[in-house]
């Protein structure tokens, strides 16, 4: 490691195959804590490089726990987070917006380590007991169209490193990697990142993959859509930038998406959104989310039928259902 990190400090990027071999090792445990703390700092200090997160992505791959769906025909719709907005989860509950709609979601999440309540914190709240028994997930899927995956029992090698990223409390190239690292190897997918710079590595490395994918970055700083502003998305297709009255919503105030402060909080927002209790702006929020998500899944879809389904899955109830499902 100490050679490693004398070329980080000598400003040298590592190759595609040494970023692969260093995180290979510290998934394995073979350095101390202070040499842990030291490589993940100069990720904070720099960019990562297009080869860098390619390496650490396949490393990542190869050291999860895979589980057995019977599919990849799944989606994810997953941030990267570390956007620092602090914002009620939104792809979570569109994931059950998507799910509710008929497309089946392989939820990867989380606990939060910049935002108080991760998708993995809210989970846990409401009782979902987090495994990688291939069978639970697979009949979570066929009864709710939804399976949680919990990303620390699918990469065990990753709690080396686990205790670190907590104390450092700031955002790390783990939050890069997280979308990317589905053990479902799911064939669809809508990642938010939280900046222009991510998107254009992420566009890179997805181009190179069979997955249908949507990359978005809210031009104001969201890794979701916030309707707060217009948002760029990325396709295999293309890139665009959309305004949220294109999707046919108002723009927000930023405030209305603001999250608890607890996870208790976080909760009761998480329930009167999937009731249909919740303000306009959540509820829009999420359906934006939702649609693109089902938009993504479905490519015989236009956007406008995407919307509409998203909206029809959590007004009808079958969003909630599908929460339900996952819970019983």
């Amino acid at each position: 490691m100490k050679d490693i990190l004398k070329q980080l400090f000598e400003q040298k990027a590592l190759t595609k195959e040494m970023a692969r071999q260093v995180l290979l090792n510290l998934g394995q445990g073979r350095y101390n804590h202070s040499e842990m703390a030291a490589f993940l700092t100069v990720f904070l200090m720099r960019n990562i490089t297009v080869q860098e997160l390619e390496g650490f992505r396949d490393a990542m791959l190869e050291l999860c726990i895979k589980p057995d769906l019977g599919t990849h025909e799944v989606i994810d719709l997953c941030g990267t987070g570390g956007d620092g907005k602090d914002t009620f989860n939104i792809s979570t509950l569109a994931s059950f917006v998507v799910a509710g709609a008929g497309y089946k979601v392989a939820k990867h999440g989380n606990f939060g380590v910049s935002s108080v309540c991760g998708s993995s914190n809210i989970m846990a709240y409401f009782g979902y007991q987090f495994t990688s028994d291939s069978d639970f997930l697979r009949r979570k899927l066929d009864e709710a169209n939804i399976c949680f995956l919990h990303a620390p029992i699918f990469n065990p090698a990753m709690s080396h490193v686990g205790p670190i990223r907590k104390e450092l409390g700031l955002k790390t190239f783990f939050n890069m990697l997280g979308p990317m690292v589905n053990p479902a190897l799911p064939n669809y997918q809508m990642v938010g990142v939280f900046n222009l710079e991510l998107l254009r590595l992420y566009s890179y490395l997805y181009q190179n993959t069979d997955k249908r994918f949507i990359i978005l970055h809210s031009l104001d700083g969201y890794d979701e859509i916030s309707l707060t502003g217009s948002f760029e998305i990325v396709m295999a297709e293309g890139e665009h930038i959309i305004t949220p009255e294109a999707l046919g919503f108002k723009t927000i105030n930023p405030v209305e998406l603001a999250g608890g402060t607890t996870v208790e909080q976080s909760a009761r927002l998480f329930t009167e959104v999937l009731e249909g209790r919740a303000t306009e702006a959540q509820q829009n929020a999420v359906l934006a989310n939702a649609g693109l998500g089902i938009f993504c899944s479905d490519a015989k879809l236009t956007i406008p039928d995407a919307m509409a389904a998203a909206r029809e899955s959590l007004k009808s109830g079958k969003a909630l259902n599908a929460f339900k499902k996952l819970l019983a």
